[in-house]
Order: structure tokens, then sequence, then C-alpha cells
């Protein structure tokens, strides 16, 4: 292969400077709507229905969480529950988790920035004036509400840290007295731009930018065509003895590639090829070897999917960030569980409870002066917990073989001044460049693995490009490169297929269902396994009935015709917010979703076996109302939020149909591959064609 055409490097940082900066700033317009905490119930209805906001809440308790931080949990307001059901202003709950009520379907998930508003307004005078003198602050209060960060999410309730938005900036010091303020409200949480994300990219482009081409490491000089990378030593990473004794060869061959890459490796695994399984043996490989790995991912759920396959091996781990939706086994390899079972953390513990205690004595001082004196003490509380846990955690993670962070957690100040012999980052192909750019400065050696030929990264500002990208053209290679193009895509069309390898054994889709991706996408080289080849849904082992549904391993509804038309959810304010533009839904459909889960579960599969999912917030707003209630073991989900799971059957609701025969971006290649079926049995579609 021919030498890649170099990129200039301060170009490219400059580049991806100004493409970050657009598209903060289309995250934010996107989020116009939460600019007054008095939103409508209607507005407020259509927030949570399209995935940006939470409503019928009230503020439940009050704990001190991993940093000193102040933790609120929120949960469904059950003295409005019997509101809902009489369709007025909130979303309904839908059955109730250990006696507490569930909160509705939204779209609020961990590491989400979100702002907590009182409703029908700001609250008291006092609290106003005082939200107004700390406008802008971070961790703090604009001129409304209380913005945190989402540490866990439940069917109940609902966790916020509040104090640090992901780990940039300090407290503010009324943070305890304006949570106070929240105690038996009614409340209603917005969805706000992340800009903590947005801050370490754009700090590492300008770091980048700034480099000296002394300071350039091997990787960095391979990734922007400076020089090619160097051939595997196979001699040197040695004989590899597997320990997972059903790797298939195609596993094999690309953990051996791997071990043996001396810059960049990257592992191409396409649905159901056990991508993740591959890297499990990979990275118990490297710490055989002696090797210190940092493992990283655009997601909490693509990290904790490692942790949770690598906690078995025996495999030192440290996991940093809040833990999301974890396993105890998990959980205890989680920063803030090993900070509080450690020798060193007892002192810690301490510190944390008596900081409790003394948040707890606040509600029953009644006196300004007594409580104000409470604060100055658990301020004083807090910066001591925060000095000794973090002497805590420093020799937690440098102690560590493997640890594991999201990308821009790696820029965190857990992971300042760490060494690592491999940095490995697992669904690459979704993560933006200059967000994989967070843990790789210094990295001597990386492994990328991902799909680039599933779905992309998520670019809002892909919605509103005008014709001014086109002045970008004339700036050269760097300059026309858009967010779109991840790092994996342009390592691999500037080096070729020498430094990949391809997964090619699928245990996930029937042999008739792979077959359309196979052809399509991967030149015809996907394998079905044994195990998955030809089977149905009649054979699952429970005993389901042979029916027109169970027999066939791919079935297409169509609801084409004049009453299927989408329609955008609040059509009156979707004219005004381009928010809205993309919140679409279809009623008619979703009654035959609806109709065709009836058949699977009455032919005898199970619902938790049962996966309903649709590109659109708005129509999985809809198939929530009719389907949670009915079946609450029914998997009810977003088509990205879904990629890389599992279920025996699959309903895939498509949703668009109009007159002028519009998909939007369903009509990205990518994306539909994203969307093909990825159930371990079979899948049955409820199909959407447009109108003809």
């Amino acid at each position: 292969m021919a030498s890649p055409t170099p990129i200039s490097i301060p170009l490219f940082a400059e580049t991806q400077q100004t493409l970050l900066l657009r598209e903060h700033e289309a995250e934010v317009s996107s989020s116009a709507l939460a600019s007054t905490a008095s939103a409508s119930p209607s507005t407020r209805r259509t927030l949570q229905a399209t995935g940006y906001a939470l409503t019928g809440i009230i503020l439940s308790q009050c704990r001190t969480g991993l940093g000193g931080r102040l933790v609120g949990e929120f949960a469904a307001d059950s003295a409005i529950s019997s509101w809902n059901t009489k369709g007025k202003d909130e979303d309904d709950f839908r059955g109730s988790m250990n006696g507490k009520p569930k909160l509705g379907t939204h779209g609020i998930r961990v590491g989400d920035v979100v702002r907590v508003n009182e409703v029908g307004g700001s609250g008291s005078k006092k609290l106003a004036k005082e939200k107004g003198k700390d406008a802008g602050k971070v961790g703090g209060s604009s001129n409304m509400g209380l913005e945190g960060v989402v540490t866990r999410v439940g069917e109940s309730s609902v966790w916020v840290a509040f104090g640090q938005r992901g780990g940039g900036g300090g407290r503010s010091k009324e943070d305890d007295e304006r949570v106070e303020e929240l105690w038996g409200k009614k409340l209603w949480m917005i969805k706000l731009a992340n800009d903590v994300t947005y801050r370490r990219m754009n700090q590492t482009m300008e770091k980048m930018g700034k480099m000296t081409e002394s300071s350039h490491t091997h990787f960095i000089r391979v990734a922007f065509g400076l020089t090619t990378p160097l051939p595997p030593d196979y001699e040197a990473s040695g004989t590899v003895e597997f320990i997972d004794p059903t790797l298939n060869d195609s596993q094999k061959e690309a953990i051996r590639f791997a071990l043996a890459a001396r810059d960049i490796a990257l592992i191409h695994g396409p649905p159901g090829t056990g991508k993740t399984h591959t890297l499990i043996e990979l990275i118990t490989q490297m710490v055989k070897r002696n090797l210190r790995v940092l493992v990283c991912g655009p997601s909490n759920i693509s990290v904790d999917n490692i942790v949770e396959r690598l906690a078995p091996n025996k495999v030192p781990v440290v996991r940093i960030g809040h833990p999301a939706r974890l396993l105890p086994s998990v959980l205890d390899h989680s920063l803030e569980v090993l900070t509080q079972t450690s020798e060193a953390a007892a002192i810690v513990r301490d510190v944390r409870k008596e900081i409790d205690e003394k948040q707890a004595s606040i509600r029953k001082t009644r006196f300004g002066r007594e409580k104000r004196a409470i604060y100055e003490d658990i301020k004083a509380l807090r910066r001591e917990f925060r000095e000794r846990e973090s002497k805590c955690v420093d020799n937690l993670v440098r102690e560590s073989s493997v640890v594991l962070a999201t990308l821009h957690g790696a820029g965190g100040h857990q992971l300042k001044n760490q060494k690592f012999d491999v940095v490995i980052i697992d669904e690459a192909s979704q993560a933006l460049e200059a967000q994989c750019w967070i843990p790789l400065l210094s990295a001597p050696k990386v492994v990328l693995a991902g799909d680039h030929l599933q779905l992309p990264p998520t670019v809002k500002s892909a919605l509103f490009r005008t014709e001014e990208a086109a002045e970008d053209t004339h700036r050269g290679e760097a300059g026309s490169t858009t967010l779109e193009t991840t790092l994996f895509d342009r390592l691999l069309s500037m080096h070729g297929p020498g430094i990949k390898r391809m997964l090619t054994t699928q245990y996930r889709m029937h042999e008739s269902i792979m077959r359309f991706p196979s052809d399509e996408l991967y030149e015809s080289k996907l394998i079905a396994a044994e195990s998955v080849r030809s089977w149905l849904l009649k054979d699952l082992p429970y005993g389901v009935q042979e029916t027109d549904d169970t027999k066939e391993p791919l079935v297409f509804w169509d609801t084409q015709g004049g009453d299927f038309v989408e329609k955008a959810e609040n059509e009156d304010i979707a004219k005004k917010e381009a928010l809205f533009s993309e919140s679409k839904s279809n009623e008619m459909e979703a009654l035959i979703v609806a109709r065709h889960v009836d058949n699977l579960v009455q032919a005898g599969v199970r619902p938790e076996d049962i996966a309903v999912i649709t590109p659109y917030n708005g129509q999985l707003a809809v198939l929530s109302q009719m389907l949670r209630e009915k079946y609450p073991g029914l998997e009810l989900g977003s088509v990205d939020g879904f990629q890389g799971r599992e279920k025996d059957a699959v309903v895939v609701s498509l949703v668009r149909s109009n007159r002028e025969q519009e998909v939007g971006f369903l009509g990205e290649r990518r994306r539909l591959n994203g969307e093909h079926p990825l159930a371990h049995d079979a899948h049955n579609f409820a199909r959407r064609p447009v109108l003809t």
C-alpha cells in the first residue's frame, strides 16, 4: 500500500475544535424549551415523551456520594398518580416497585446533566435571589432550578449528584441549602447539554494542537500519516495459550494479531460475533504478560459490560466513574465501593457518616443561625472527605493492572499522571474521534474494537448543517473532516485492512436474518454458528406453539396505507423547535406492534424474551403506554440503546410514513445496519414503508 497522505496535526486539532463548538451549540439549542422553569404541563409532557425530561417527582432522600458530593434521590410522586390515570397533567405511572410507584417512561440516563425545577415556578423569593447570584456557575444553579449529574437510574427513582457536573468545578456553597428547599415540593427535571464531555474534548484538541513534533508519540505519528505502522512482532508476543476454550479461529487470530501489534490494531466485530468475548481474552492475555491496560468506551454500559465479563477471571480491575446498573459482582470493582471497603477507607467512612448525620439534623433545626453553623461544618467536612478519599483513590488506581473508564472519564483527576502500556477502546466506531484522543495522547499502543458499518456516533449538528460547511473544504483534508468520521474509520482508510482483523462467526442470528448484512456490508464473510443457524422461536426449550410468527425467522408486517401517517410529538411545539422535528410517533403502527406482541405471548414466548425497539422516542412513549403495564417483563427501548443486546424475538417499529416519502436519519446506511435484527434466535419486524 502507498504511503498515506500526512495530515497536519495542528490543523486537524483546530478543525475539530470548530466542529465540536458547532456540535455543542446544536446540543445546547436542542434543549431550548428547558429555558423556563415554569414550562406548561403540555410542554413538560412533550419533553418527557421525547426523552428530554422526567415529570411528577419529589425529593425522597439525600446522602453523601463519591467525592463528598451531595446526592439526592428523586422518586415518583405517589400523590399525583391518581391524576395520571385520568389523563391529566403528568405522564402516568405504570405499576409499582417494592411498594413505590414507577417513574413514567423517560430518556434520562446515567451521566446526563439535568436541572431539577419546581413545578409551577422557581421557588421562594429567597431561592430565586440566590439562584440569580450564582447564574452560570458550574455545579451551582442558573437562574432556575438546581443542576447536577445523574448517577443512577432505577424504575422507581433517579439519583442526582449536585456540586460537580461530571467531575469539573467545585461545589457552590449554597448547594446544601438549595437542595433543602426542594423537600416537600412537586418537581420535574430536564436534561441539559453536557458541557463536561465537550470541555474535555476541546481541552484535548487544544493540547494536541500545541504539542511539539518532539513530543508526538509513535502512535500519534501513525494516526496522522506521518509514518506507517510497524509490522506485528509475533515472536516478541510469544506463543498464545488461550484460556477460553470456546474461542473460534477468527477470534484467536484477532487476539494473536492484537498482542503482536506494536502500535495499532483494529478488531472489527460485526453483530453477534463475540467482540466483547474476544476483548476479555485479549485483556487477560495482556495481564499475563505484565502489561498495564486502560480500557475505555463511549458509554457507561459499554465499559460496565467488560467489567462484568472480566470479574470472574480474577483480574485485578478498578472501574473509574459512577457505576451504572451493575450486578453486585461488578459493583465490587467500582471505585466507589473499593474506596468504602479498602483498609484505608475506614476513616473516610467515618467522615461520610458525620456528614450524613449533620445533613439529617438540618431539618430538625429551627433557627437560621444554627442551620448556617451546620452548613459551615458540612462544608469543612466535605473538604476533609475529598482530601482523604483522593489519597485512597490514588492508591487503588496505581495498584490495579486493568483500569476501566468511559472515554471522557479517562480525563478525570483519578488518571492524571497514570501510565499504561496499552489503551483499548471498545465501541470505537460509536465514539467521536476527539473523545477517543482523551486517553490516547500519551498511549504507546492502541487497540480499537468496533464495527464501522453499524450505528455511527450521534451528531446533532448534522441536522442543522448549512452551506457554511462548504467553506471548510479549502482547508484541505483535515479541514473537510466531519465529526461523523471516527478514528476507526480514518485509520482503516489511511492504512488499509492490514491493521485490521475481522471476526466472522456470529452467534446471534438465524442464517436467513444474517444473510442481508453479510452480503450487503460484510463481503459475504459472516458465518452463522451451528447453535443459531436454523433455530426458530418454536424451538425455544420451554415449549412454544408453532404459528405463522414462530415458524419463520423473519416476518414483515406491511402497514402501508392512509391510516398509518406519522406525526411529530406535539406538532404545535415541533413547528417552533427543531428539537422535536425528529421525535415521531405512529399510533396505528403501535397498535399493530402491540397485537404482534400479543400473538407471540399467546403462542408461548415469554415477555422477558421479547424486545420492542424503535428509532424514535415519541414512538417509544406510545408503545410504553400500550405495553408496559400489560407485560412488565417486556423490554422497551430505542434502537441505539438496544445495540449489542440480545433477545429471542425483536419487534422493530420503524414509524415513518409520509406523503413526501422521507425517512430522515433512517436512510443512513450504517444506521440501517444498526437496526438490523440483533436477537439471539428470531426476529419479528413491524415494517413501516413510506406512503406512495
